[in-house]
């Protein structure tokens, strides 16, 4: 079967696998009693083994089978969770985060666990010795078992039952002294193959060709005949010592046909209670992934890129026909071109709806991330994250990642103190951290908060001033905030030594140049001692926006919505002179003014005009007054890049198509703002 159409999926369910793992250790890690929390770390393990040998990838099955060994032996008691097993099976994760990560980036997946497997076995043997030997040859089997199948293998079943087949699952313990493995498990295919269709095996039959299984595999056959005759044929292969029939019903829950173990001895109690458990997990996860099934589809992000490629030219459209309409003044026309324009916005809405993407995905990787700083740093780390749910598009979200990781590392490193310094203080040992996301306008606001040294404002302003960052006549004048502010400059530190984890402001130029790059803006407040915050402002949506449009002479600019507080015409003679700057006097605020008739060259004389037409826009606490010509008004567009050769013109973020098919350029107001 070609399995290159099912990379992505595998890929997909990995990673999604993965973290669940990672979040329920972290659950478990909190209360190591709690049973039920393993069953579920077992449950992503032995989906992940399956789908990785049925894929072809033998070191991660490898790897998640020996987890699974250890996972099994905690729930069933015979271990206990410690944290030098929860160390190991973090460790055993993050090899098989890097493996899904490989075959991502179009990798083999192959990778050296044997030193993680070694430990893991380790861990095993030195609590399953003295268990008893007959409850531990059950669960070996049952863990053999092949537990799902795809859509195409459940078709198969299915269809199978219909025609009057039989489905089984065999279970083949080769003897532990048999020298030509490979050669035994081809004759026990070719009989199977005779009696009926073979469907699917674990470990796959790239692997047990190669020899690279133990001494039992698990093959899944459709068939006519008995399970009786095939346990009878299969046995006559030689060196073969058990071989386990068992049905496969509708739900995909084993069911025991032959019960006997090649002794003759028969199971006993706790095993068939652990069949029993095995059948009810199988039962419910899989009721669970039909319920979750036929709510939500998995769409390629390329698809949903092209979709919105679409509709921003429907936009284009819909703002040409607009004008003509305008222009015509025809009742019909324009009674339709309206019904068009709203049943459009409603679309609109939908489809940035389905490229919107909850802010946990990002999220859910600091825990495990905030859990070994901790550990490396010897702090005590206590993170909360509030507001998971807020949703973000989906191409903000793949930007924000590294930002984030850089802020929090930042925080931990050289916010939070060592807990016997924190306890001087008068803290507590433990230092917290709070990643918070919430909705507010069109903005998502995403703000990390620690309660740790907080920074120095005297340190910053010295250091800035030996930098040359500020003059000492402005520093003079600066608030605290403002000051705070400088540690975003660029090549800025105030790290006396820098590590490998973070130096608060060591690349914070960057975070600044990222977000801004978004369209966001990024700031800092701190409380010298008690800690310090950071906010993170970013628009939901990058494609489309809502722009005022102006006019200079006759070219047309749009300056978006989300800078502008306000529209003002004033006279000329209000115009002030400061510091060889022009400023206006604003709600009792000096604000200077900006001329984009002088930033973009285009000819314009203010003296001919009595009145001037201003835009008020904001970047943070700094403001600015655009000088336009005259105000066009209030439009959604599309923004495009400008491409490779122009990427970096002054001030000018893109541009947009009007409906009379002229071309505006947007207007980056934080560019204009210093």
């Amino acid at each position: 079967m070609e399995m290159n159409q099912y990379l992505e999926v595998f890929i997909e369910e990995s990673k999604e696998h993965l973290q669940s793992c990672n979040e329920k250790l972290l659950e478990l890690e909190k209360n190591p009693t709690d049973l039920s929390i393993v069953n579920e770390i077992f449950r992503s393990a032995h989906t992940l083994k399956g789908m990785s040998a049925t894929m072809g990838y033998e070191d991660l099955a490898n790897l998640t089978h020996q987890m699974e060994n250890v996972l099994d032996a905690i729930r069933n008691e015979k271990l206990t969770v410690t944290a030098e097993i929860l160390d190991v099976v973090f460790a055993s994760v993050d090899d098989l985060e890097e493996m899904v990560f490989s075959i991502a980036e179009g990798g083999d997946g192959k990778k050296d666990v044997s030193k993680v497997v070694e430990m893991l076995k380790q861990i095993e043997n030195g609590e399953t010795e003295t268990a008893d030997t007959n409850t531990a040859i059950a669960p070996q089997h049952l863990m053999q078992s092949i537990g799902s199948y795809d859509d195409y293998e459940n078709a198969v079943i299915q269809q199978s039952k219909e025609q009057g087949f039989a489905p089984y699952e065999l279970t083949i313990t080769l003897r532990t002294d048999c020298l030509l493995k490979a050669a035994r498990v081809f004759m026990v295919f070719e009989i199977l193959e005779q009696a009926g269709e073979v469907i699917k095996s674990v470990p796959s039959v790239e692997l047990l060709e190669e020899e690279k299984f133990d001494h039992e595999f698990t093959v899944a056959i459709v068939t006519k005949e008995s399970s009786e005759d095939l346990k009878n044929k299969v046995m006559k292969v030689s060196e073969i010592e058990d071989v386990i029939v068992r049905l496969i019903d509708l739900d995909h829950v084993l069911t025991p046909v032959v019960s006997e173990l090649s002794t003759g001895e028969q199971h006993e109690t706790p095993e068939k209670q652990e069949v029993e458990q095995v059948k009810e997990e199988v039962k419910t996860a899989t009721k669970q992934v039909a319920a979750t099934s036929s709510k939500t589809i998995r769409v390629n992000i390329e698809r949903l890129d092209i979709l919105m490629n679409l509709f921003e030219e429907l936009v284009i459209d819909r703002g040409r026909l607009e004008q003509i309409s305008r222009d015509l003044n025809n009742s019909e026309l324009n009674e339709t071109v309206e019904r068009m324009s709203r049943i459009s916005g409603d679309l609109q809405n939908i489809i940035l709806n389905m490229r919107m993407v909850p802010v946990e995905t990002v999220f859910n990787r600091f825990p495990r991330m905030i859990r070994q700083l901790a550990k490396d740093l010897n702090k005590k780390i206590h993170l909360d994250i509030v507001g998971a749910e807020t949703e973000l598009d989906r191409t903000v979200i793949d930007e924000i990642g590294d930002p984030l990781v850089h802020l929090l590392r930042n925080a931990i490193d050289h916010g939070i103190e060592m807990p016997e310094e924190r306890v001087r203080n008068g803290k507590s040992e433990e230092g917290h951290v709070v990643l918070s996301a919430y909705h507010s306008g069109n903005h998502v606001f995403i703000e990390i908060e620690d309660d740790g040294a907080g920074i120095n404002r005297d340190r910053v302003l010295k250091k800035a001033l030996d930098r040359g960052v500020v003059t000492e006549q402005l520093a003079a004048t600066l608030t605290d905030k403002q000051v705070y502010e400088l540690i975003f400059s660029s090549g800025f530190s105030t790290a006396d030594k820098i590590s490998d984890i973070s130096g608060r402001g060591v690349g914070l130029d960057v975070v600044k140049s990222t977000i801004e790059s978004l369209g966001g803006t990024v700031s800092v407040d701190a409380k010298e001692g008690k800690g310090s915050l950071f906010s993170i402002q970013l628009p939901l949506t990058l494609s489309i926006i809502s722009v005022m449009l102006v006019e200079l002479r006759n070219e047309k600019y749009a300056i978006p919505l989300s800078s502008i507080i306000e529209t003002a015409v004033i006279k000329k003679e209000d115009i002030l002179q400061a510091h060889n700057q022009k400023v206006i006097d604003f709600r009792g605020k000096i604000v200077p003014l900006v001329f984009l008739s002088e930033i973009f060259e285009v000819p314009y004389a203010i003296e001919n005009d009595d009145f001037v037409s201003l835009i008020i826009v904001r970047k943070g606490e700094k403001m600015a007054a655009l000088v336009v010509d005259s105000f066009i008004g209030q439009q959604e567009i599309v923004l495009k890049s400008l491409g490779n050769y122009l990427n970096s013109v002054f001030a000018i973020s893109g541009a947009t198509i009007l409906g009379d098919g002229q071309v505006a350029l947007i207007v980056d107001c934080n560019a204009l703002i210093k």
